[in-house]
């Protein structure tokens, strides 16, 4: 018979005389679930939200968090082999994301820090859990109703709990690419920076090289306009102007002076 006062895996402790029927009842749900056949498991990880859902381990794994590495290794190994590309050739597009999923939940356990950062959340959807069961109690209690919650049954806690701790990392992946997008934009802002200074530094060289190609024939332009003779001007230029000045006077057009006649 079991005992009216019943320790769970997570060491909290109820007076429900059910409990350990209802224990038994979440064991033998993971059980059913362990046997899912290779479409059903990749059907499972491609569901609706499974971008979200599959961030956490310990639900693509099907495993409970207090499970130990090994457990966790057998598990990966059993869901690796069902799911895997190969194993599945007509849904190999699907099969691959379910594969991924599972290798990368894997990824995760099996490395200390990174299991260890999950447990964290776990432990926090948990604390997070216990005080909203506490804020519904005492809601009820004020209101003179009875105090029993549908989380007072342990399926719907470890629901309750679950739901919770996928939120959780569901709002870190969305802090991390909120991060990153601004990382990502801070860089890209950088790299606008850097573009449009070497623009202006190109124009710049630019703009000083054709001033000073063009200074030669600034000089001349302003020589000419000062009636002055530009740099380069040649000999035959020399004699044209000249000519000119013999030619015309301040009276006006001098003719040419009459030639002695000979005899």
């Amino acid at each position: 018979m079991a005992s009216n006062a019943s320790t769970s895996s997570k060491g909290d402790v109820t007076n429900d005389p059910k409990f350990e029927e209802f224990y038994e009842d979440i064991k033998r749900q993971e059980a059913e679930d362990a046997k899912l056949t290779p479409k059903q498991q990749i059907d499972r990880l491609l569901r609706p939200g499974y971008t979200y859902r599959n961030l956490n381990p310990f639900e693509v794994l099907q495993i409970d968090p207090e499970a130990t590495v090994e457990e966790a290794k057998k598990r990966f190994r059993r869901m690796s082999i069902l799911v895997h590309p190969d194993k599945n050739p007509d849904d190999k597009e699907r099969a691959q994301i379910a594969f991924d999923a599972v290798k990368r939940a894997w990824t995760v356990l099996e490395t200390k820090e990174t299991r260890a950062a999950c447990m964290e959340i776990v432990e926090e959807a948990r604390g997070r859990t216990k005080m909203n069961i506490e804020e519904k109690k005492r809601k009820l209690a004020k209101e003179k109703k009875p105090t029993i919650i549908d989380e007072d049954n342990p399926i719907f806690l470890k629901k309750a709990i679950g739901i919770l701790t996928m939120k959780l990392f569901a709002d870190l992946e969305r802090k991390r690419m909120s991060q990153e997008n601004k990382i990502s934009e801070d860089a890209q802002k950088k790299r606008d920076m850097e573009m449009e200074a070497e623009e202006k530094r190109l124009m710049r060289e630019t703009y000083a090289k054709n001033w000073e190609e063009s200074r030669q024939g600034r000089v001349d332009s302003w020589m000419t306009f000062k009636g002055k003779k530009p740099y380069g001007s040649t000999g035959k230029e020399k004699s044209e102007k000249k000519v000119k000045k013999a030619k015309y006077t301040p009276i006006g057009f001098r003719p040419p002076k009459p030639k002695p006649e000979q005899r």
